[in-house]
């Protein structure tokens, strides 16, 4: 999803772009600006792949404001949105993404929004590395190498082969980062299923993994996640 703030003074140009942008199910815009300022106010809270940022406004103009936008460790893509053409060569100078021109051609807005898709594939691309504590250092680890993870209040602790870490993320969190290889078998436990050598009985309707790594930890896994557990390993 390609998710887009909207910056313009008029409202009803605001009203158009975003009715254009409503015939790509794959863009949502998040957010509307009246003023650069406040846009530089939601830049602080929201998500967004792209501004679509008007040039001629109150106080700040598009130009200026481009690069406090930008500010952020991955910045949006811009496009300026403007009725003067005269600018383009200014707002190409900052690096922007696109320039359109007032009233928009829904055509030419089709081709930025496929090129912002091409540029959103690229910069998704997920890195399949944890962040743990070390000592006084942060490691990365490969999702590979985690075997199962423990909630360690509101952070977790991260097993491996032979050590465990501290991570400064929560169990959720990490379930949703770790993906579809990973289980959720306890409210306490995640398990990398690619590491689980045993399955064995627990009790009526209950079972227990046994883990590929030093210490052969056994886990007891959740009445109510066993039996998708079971469908998951092919029991």
């Amino acid at each position: 999803m390609i998710k887009a703030l909207l910056v313009d003074d008029e409202t009803p140009a605001r009203s158009e772009l975003r009715f254009l942008l409503a015939e790509h199910a794959d863009v949502a815009v998040v957010g509307e600006a009246a003023s650069a300022a406040e846009a530089i106010e939601l830049a602080r809270d929201l998500r967004y792949d792209v501004v679509f940022l008007d040039i001629e406004m109150p106080g700040l103009t598009g130009v200026e404001a481009a690069p406090l936008v930008q500010e952020r460790r991955e910045p949006p893509a811009v496009v300026f949105v403007t009725a003067h053409a005269h600018y383009a060569v200014e707002a190409f100078a900052l690096e922007a993404f696109d320039y359109l021109l007032k009233p928009v051609d829904p055509e030419r807005l089709a081709r930025v929004v496929e090129r912002l898709r091409e540029r959103t594939t690229e910069d998704v691309t997920p890195v399949e590395k944890i962040p743990v504590v070390s000592g006084s250092r942060t490691e990365l680890l490969d999702f590979d190498q985690v075997h199962y993870v423990q909630a360690d209040g509101d952070y977790s602790r991260v097993h491996t082969y032979d050590r465990s870490y501290l991570c400064t993320s929560s169990l959720g969190e990490l379930e949703q980062r770790l993906g579809p290889r990973f289980s959720r078998i306890h409210r306490s436990h995640l398990v990398n299923l690619a590491k689980v050598a045993g399955v064995r009985r627990a009790g009526p309707d209950r079972i227990r993994l046994q883990l590929a790594d030093a210490t052969q930890t056994e886990l007891d896994v959740a009445r109510r996640q066993a039996r998708l557990l079971r469908e998951r390993l092919g029991l």
